[in-house]
């Protein structure tokens, strides 16, 4: 399985470039496939906007959607070929996060009622009567955003983290591990004597673990039998913690064959290796539109996986 990789930036609606790429995303989507006017789509209302453009790994405008003075998500476009793969929902999560970090009680947007359960499953309401918008039918839908202890960090200062050498690649893990409050997903096709293993990290896995009520650490390993084997720290960990670490086997081949490894915590931060015998790849402290899809992918393959048998001596 190849996860998609893609990224989410805020557009500058002054910059010609930016300007274009959104305005070619939404022609594509409104205009030539969904038959929407042309005068329509361009209501005058951008300049006042804050945008989002979503780009795949060669730079290419993908996906997009806006933020009116009027506290409404809208214009929230992605292209044919990357729908389904959490594009969509990595721009609205950051368009709420931005919502919230100005202080907004609730956000609204107008539905296209095909969709309406995308944004359902995202905690939106419908209110009111369907509607007629440019020959679609429309749910009006709105998103209440109480005061929350902790607000997310805007994508403007996402806290990119080194991922090139192993020595970063370590002390990236190490920082993410300290950044975590209650809990952690950890996807690995190998467990390397050198990875979650130092003094350090297991102190921080430790205190996550024991963090109190609700904490959790979710690991998937391909091959926990060799992890046993090797007399792993971190397998020891998980035998004197066994309600909190929890450890699964992927059995699929399509799951088996994804030979990425990543680490999700519940502070908006990731690092995404995409291949796990090698350092290089990308991380970030507060990041939760690139973290989304690595937590889709993470979240279907714990569920079509098994107990990890090989450690059920440990009591695990």
């Amino acid at each position: 399985m190849k996860l998609q990789d893609f990224h989410i930036e805020i557009a500058d609606w002054s910059n010609p470039e930016q300007q274009a790429a959104l305005l070619d995303l939404r022609e594509t989507v409104f205009i030539h496939e969904q038959g929407v006017p042309e005068q329509r789509e361009r209501d005058g209302l951008d300049g006042d906007c804050w945008h989002l453009l979503a780009r795949d790994e060669h730079g290419q405008p993908i996906g997009c959607g806006r933020l009116t003075p009027q506290h409404k998500i809208g214009r929230m476009a992605v292209l044919r070929d990357w729908r389904g793969r959490g594009v969509g929902q990595a721009l609205l999560r950051e368009m709420i996060s931005r919502a919230r970090s100005q202080g907004w009680p609730e956000v609204k947007l107008d539905a296209q009622v095909s969709a309406r359960g995308f944004y359902e499953r995202e905690g939106f309401v419908a209110f009111g009567q369907t509607f007629d918008d440019a020959g679609l039918p429309h749910q009006a839908m709105q998103l209440a955003l109480p005061a929350a202890e902790q607000v997310s960090t805007p994508l403007a200062d996402s806290g990119a983290l080194a991922a090139g050498t192993r020595g970063d690649t370590a002390a990236t893990r190490l920082q993410l591990l300290a950044d975590a409050r209650h809990r952690l997903d950890i996807h690995l096709p190998l467990l390397d004597s050198d990875a979650y293993a130092s003094p350090d990290e297991l102190a921080e896995l430790r205190r996550i673990a024991i963090s109190g009520r609700g904490a959790q650490i979710r690991i998937l390993l391909h091959d926990p039998a060799a992890a046993l084997r090797g007399d792993h720290r971190l397998i020891a960990l998980a035998q004197r913690l066994p309600s909190a670490i929890q450890i699964r086997k992927p059995v699929d081949d399509v799951d088996l064959a994804y030979l990425a490894a990543y680490l999700l915590n519940d502070a908006g931060g990731y690092l995404f290796l995409p291949e796990a015998a090698r350092p290089q790849g990308r991380a970030a402290r507060h990041d939760r539109a690139s973290q989304a899809p690595l937590q889709q992918h993470f979240d279907e393959v714990w569920e079509r996986s098994v107990r990890a048998s090989e450690l059920q001596s440990l009591n695990i």
